[in-house]
């Protein structure tokens, strides 16, 4: 008996030390990066089991029109057109899949107004592909963006 209990530990212990492992894989993803066109900086974290992304800079913060800060006037819903883009959640819903990649999330483009489905794979420790679609992965573009480098606190 007693050495079934201690198995029975083993193993117990060591699928907390796998799951526990997979979540620090999956915090890679945490952290601010840039997409290729430069025009923003998200910030990504982690909120309970599941990641999501900010906009925390913009490129271009005030709309030009109106020289107040940008907003989000291309919102299918008119609720949310005067929302300010800095601050907003563009990347929602994500969780690890173990494969350096999440899934199950989606990403807005405040350029458009649209919502699509969306994965993020990372391919080195500062880069990540963002690919957004509408129904399956084959219908949509990706992006690459960078890890953005922060300067250490003092």
């Amino acid at each position: 008996m007693k050495t079934y209990i201690t198995v029975l530990l083993a193993a117990l212990f060591s699928m907390t030390s796998l799951l526990s492992l997979a979540q620090k894989d999956g915090d890679q993803l945490v952290g601010i990066w840039e997409p290729s066109n430069g025009k923003a900086k998200v910030k990504i974290e982690k909120i309970g089991s599941k990641y999501y992304g900010k906009i925390v800079w913009l490129k271009e913060p005030n709309d030009p029109e109106t020289d107040k800060p940008k907003v989000d006037k291309n919102n299918p819903d008119e609720n949310m057109r005067s929302t300010p883009l800095r601050g907003y959640r563009i990347l929602k819903d994500f969780e690890y899949t173990d494969k350096k990649e999440w899934s199950e999330g989606t990403i807005y483009d405040p350029e458009n107004g649209s919502t699509y489905s969306c994965t993020i794979k990372l391919t080195d420790p500062n880069t990540i592909e963002i690919r957004g679609y509408i129904g399956i992965s084959a219908l949509g573009r990706t992006d690459v963006w960078k890890r953005l480098k922060m300067p250490k606190k003092k």
